[in-house]
């Protein structure tokens, strides 16, 4: 009978946290557990913030500056291979951070081994994670910006014109505006976006690292000189919140969330403006495609995709409430499941704010057939209450008496302005004396010159200081 050969860990698990283990790990626990495949993004940041501690540690005395010197220069060999795709990703070492870590040990021999002194990988991918997300929000932060900056320059382009689109409630004709204080809705929509994103980047400015796993760390370790070094304005301040919280994630998922339901409103009203039926919109042939059977199919795909990836983006921003609202103090590894949902709401945002910034200024707009829509919905009907409210009437008597002609007109198929003086005094004497001119859409916008109403002054107001607020920075 063969003799057992003698217990030897390092042949059971290769790991670098395998010297309390006896067995191998289970292969398809290895798959399980692995995050490689889409942590990998992360291995830039990865590298800086090794860097930075290296240089950290060395500052410190905790290893030499030699010792410090050879660590980086492996480090930013590797960092030349992760950016020209040669670097190979292994599964079987788990996530960025053991990739990086097993490679420089290869490369640079067992120095590498003192690049983990006074951290964890906890503390690690919570500054990796943070410095990306914090450039993910200042990146889309610009974008906002830049669409925004597409809105305003819309809403001047057809202010002079004064460009008149139906205003509606519940869908239905409600009152006219101006085109541009439609863009400029959304403008303003737009930069709450941007400040949003820009809050959140200003509360993320802290870094993790020398938190270690969940109590901080007993080495001589400067946390400050750590933060500089990565771009930070401070450490964060509680080592238990440093690795265990993903609020910062949160709050991004949240402002990417309100950033689509945004243009998922913008979408479905690009939906409707371009169909036959309304005719307000025509989408530029680049940015629509046809049907494979239907030859006059033009489909408004950007805006169809952009409606339905905003319930993606919301699926993101549940998915990592879900997994954090359950988890105890500190690190747990139910938060590796923190960065493919804020992946994927980056990616999906920053693709949709590209394509509205090209859409949008390539977009006609039908002056003509948004005019007629606006005359044939009865959208000056408040404007005759309030000039019957004027001459003293309660506005709710107003309300009735004018709601009592709109039926008229509608069973009689005519305009409120087709109206003649006897038939407007037999509603009520005060109306005797209206004109038909005191009753167009034109008449309509011009007299909303409330700040922030459509009147054309109005709107020239605040394209003004839209301009102003969008040049600041």
């Amino acid at each position: 009978m063969t003799s057992p050969k003698p217990h030897n860990t390092a042949m059971t698990n290769s790991k670098l946290w395998g010297g309390r283990f006896s067995e191998a790990t289970d292969k398809l626990v290895e798959e399980f557990n692995a995050s490689v495949s889409f942590d990998q993004r992360l291995a830039a940041y990865d590298i800086r913030g090794s860097i930075a501690h290296a240089g950290m540690l060395a500052a410190q005395g905790i290893i030499t500056v030699d010792e410090a010197e050879a660590i980086q220069q492996g480090l930013e060999g590797i960092l030349e291979d992760v950016l020209a795709g040669n670097f190979e990703w292994r599964v079987d070492r788990e996530d960025v951070h053991m990739n990086v870590e097993a490679v420089l040990r290869e490369r640079i021999g067992s120095v590498a081994g003192k690049l983990h002194t006074a951290r964890s990988r906890n503390d690690q991918v919570a500054t990796d994670f943070r410095l990306f997300v914090f450039d993910a929000a200042l990146e889309l932060a610009s974008s906002l910006r830049e669409l925004r900056g597409v809105f305003i320059a819309q809403a001047e382009q057809y202010l002079d014109a004064e460009v008149i689109l139906p205003g509606y409630t519940h869908l239905q004709v409600a009152q006219p505006i101006l085109l541009s204080h439609w863009f400029l809705a959304y403008a303003e929509m737009l930069e709450r976006d941007e400040s949003r994103f820009r809050d959140a980047a200003e509360r993320m400015d802290e870094c993790p690292l020398g938190a270690g796993a969940l109590a901080g760390t007993p080495w001589p370790i400067d946390r400050f000189q750590t933060a500089r070094a990565l771009g930070f304005s401070r450490p964060t301040r509680n080592s238990l919140d440093s690795v265990g919280s993903r609020d910062f994630a949160l709050e991004f998922l949240s402002a990417c969330s309100i950033a689509m339901a945004h243009l998922s409103r913008l979408s479905e009203e690009l939906v409707l403006y371009s169909t036959f039926e309304f005719g307000f919109l025509t989408l530029p042939d680049a940015f629509t495609t046809g049907s494979s059977i239907m030859p006059q199919k033009k489909n408004p795909d950007v805006s169809e995709l952009t409606r339905g990836k905003a319930g993606r983006v919301f699926g993101d921003l549940v998915a990592l409430l879900t997994v954090v609202k359950g988890t105890p103090l500190a690190y747990n590894k139910d938060l590796q499941e923190d960065k493919e949902p804020v992946f994927d709401a980056y990616d999906t945002l920053r693709v949709v704010l590209r394509l509205h910034t090209e859409m949008m200024p390539r977009a006609t707009w039908n002056a003509d057939r948004m005019l007629a829509a606006a005359q044939r919905g009865y959208s000056t009907a408040t404007d005759l209450a309030d000039l019957l409210a004027r001459s003293g009437v309660p506005f709710r008597e107003a309300h009735e008496v004018v709601g009592t002609l709109v039926g008229k007109c509608v069973r009689e198929g005519r305009q409120l302005w087709d109206l003649t003086s006897e038939e407007l005094a037999g509603a009520h004497p005060n109306l005797a004396n209206v004109t038909p001119d005191q009753l167009t859409v034109q008449a309509s916008v011009a007299s909303r010159t409330v700040y922030g109403g459509t009147a054309p002054s109005a709107v020239r107001e605040l394209l003004g200081r839209a301009k102003r607020r969008l040049e600041l920075l």
